[in-house]
Order: C-alpha cells, then structure tokens, then sequence
C-alpha cells in the first residue's frame, strides 16, 4: 500500500497491531518477513513504528526501540530509496523489533514454557487430575509444574491462577510452590492460589493450610474464608475474610474482588482478553474497588471497573486497550 491509501492516524493503528502481533509468543519467520516489508513501504510506515515504540515507553510497557538511521531519518535517504533483500529486509525488521520486544516476550514465556507439565491460554479452563486423584483447575494464562514421589506430592503455580482439591493423604503431604514466594502444605483440602505480577494469594474454601512465606520466614495456619496476601514488591503479607461461596468464582466465567486495586484487577481481566490492556496513569492503577465481573465479555468488565471513576476505555486497535481519564 502507498503513503496515498493510509492517513498518519491509520498507519499509526497499523503500527500499534504489528507491535501487539509481534509480542506473541507464537509469532513465525513469515510474520518478521511481512513486518519488515510493511516498515520497509515508505518514510511514513517507519517513522509511525517509532510513534508506536515510544508510545509504549510512556506507558511503561517497554524501552523505546532504537531505530535505525535508514529508518528514522528520511533526510538520510539517497534519492532513490535502494531495494534491500528479502534476508536483509528480514534482518532490519528483527534489529528494529529487538529493543522493544525480546525482554517483553521471549524471556519469561520461554522459561515458563520450557518448566511447564500443563499450561493455558487466553481464557482457556483447564481441569488436570493428577495420578493421586487431587484435580487442579486452572484459569487462563496459566501454568503448572508437578513432581510426585513417595513421600510428598509438589506442585509449583509458574503464573495465573488454579483451584486445587486434594485428595487427603497424610503420608504424603501435598505441597504447592506459588511463584517461589509463598509455599502452602496440606493433607486435605481446597484452596485457591493467584499470581499477578503484584500479589501472590491464596484463600482457604475448605479444610486447613500451613503457609511458609519464603522471604520473610513467617508462618501461618488458615481455616476457611482466610485469604493471604503477599505484595510481590516488598514481601509485605495481609491476611483478611472472604464470602466462601466467592473463591474461585471464575471457574463459573465471574471475577470477584474485594477492595484490591484497578491495576491488579486489569491483570486477571488481561488472561481473557485477546487485546493488550494498559492502564495510562498510576493514579487510576491504584484506585480501588470491590466488584463482581464477568470474564465472558472482558470490555465490558473494563468499562465497569472503571467507568466509576470517570475512566473510559480507548480501543486503539483491535490488539490493545489503554485505561485512563481522559
């Protein structure tokens, strides 16, 4: 397409969805190919890939790419633009990607993948059974890895959410790894556990937990309704009650939540939405509220989460969402 079939707003959308495709962990050679050929077309397609690198930096998703001078520079080009091979053009596509993205996508998916027995997708549910009969549910974006022997029964939560009802065994004590920061042991019992790149939680639905938190070494006992929270950033842990019959409630397609904040809040929402979903301030990402949503129809959880505050959603395209006030 010429500079004649897009106006800048277009090609900025343009740029937006090559940013969001190319964070996919799936995406192929054939996809860098067809990048490099989309920002190679005119001046315009590379100057509105750097718009949409930097936009991202200033909402705090990634490091502005650095672009090279044939790209960002029109004023550097020779008259007539030179042709450049379908190998270099694949080369230049992955260079100008590389700032923006490795650090984003191929680090943590990669180790997830690579430690990962079972794992989800966006808004996929999983039931496992595990070979002593216990079930671990799974929400979406999540992974689990097991490891059985004769005298304990581990499984470590790598990232999401997943609802486990174990089979009671007192000569093997079932033990859950949450993300290596908190570890419960049990016998018996069910029990949710969630993480967000803010919390780690667990809330008790029924029976008794002994709860390690590894960092700081404290201990604790929970019985049913106690919900632990442990704030990632400064190994802070709160303990509160919740509504039994609420835990897990997103086994049935709703998300409760109880005086958290919106920013976490868009976490969850973020493993059932296909799109991207920033918030644009920190003041709206630590606003907080108490709400029930449903995960079947994410944009419109978005709009109820912050439509009370006077917050709107902007579908930029149809891979990304940004939350602000304006």
């Amino acid at each position: 397409m010429t500079r004649h079939d897009h106006t800048d707003e277009e090609l900025l959308e343009e740029a937006m969805d090559w940013f969001l495709r190319l964070r996919d962990p799936a995406r192929s050679d054939i996809d860098d190919l067809s990048f490099a050929a989309w920002i190679s077309r005119s001046p315009q397609h590379e100057r509105a890939w750097a718009k949409a690198c930097r936009a991202w930096e200033i909402m705090g998703e990634t490091q502005p790419v650095n672009i090279p001078a044939w790209q960002s520079s029109p004023t550097h080009r020779s008259a007539k633009p030179r042709r450049i091979g379908r190998r270099h053009a694949v080369g230049l596509g992955i260079a100008a990607l590389a700032a923006c993205l490795v650090a984003v996508v191929v680090g943590p998916t990669a180790a997830i993948r690579y430690q990962a027995d079972y794992m989800t997708t966006t808004a996929e549910l999983r039931r496992i059974t595990l070979e002593d009969g216990s079930t671990v549910d799974m929400g979406a974006e999540s992974a689990i890895a097991v490891n059985f022997s004769g005298t304990a029964r581990q499984v470590r939560l790598l990232s999401g959410e997943a609802f486990f009802d174990v089979r009671p065994n007192t000569n093997r004590p079932f033990i859950v790894d949450a993300g290596g920061e908190l570890k419960i042991t049990v016998v018996g019992t069910a029990f949710d556990v969630n993480i967000t790149p803010q919390d780690a939680s667990i809330q008790l639905a029924q029976g008794t937990v002994d709860l390690l938190a590894s960092q700081s070494g404290k201990e604790m006992q929970l019985r049913p309704g106690d919900v632990v929270t442990l704030d990632r950033s400064n190994g802070q842990l709160s303990r509160g009650q919740t509504d039994i019959d609420s835990i897990a409630a997103w086994r049935d397609g709703k998300l409760f939540v109880q005086d958290v904040a919106i920013k976490t809040v868009v976490a969850e929402l973020q493993r059932y939405h296909p799109s991207w979903i920033t918030v644009a301030s920190d003041e709206l990402g630590e606003r907080r509220v108490t709400g029930l949503y449903d995960l079947s129809d994410p944009d419109r959880a978005l709009e109820a989460l912050v439509s009370p505050y006077g917050a709107k959603i902007h579908r930029v395209s149809p891979y990304l969402r940004v939350l602000s006030f304006f």
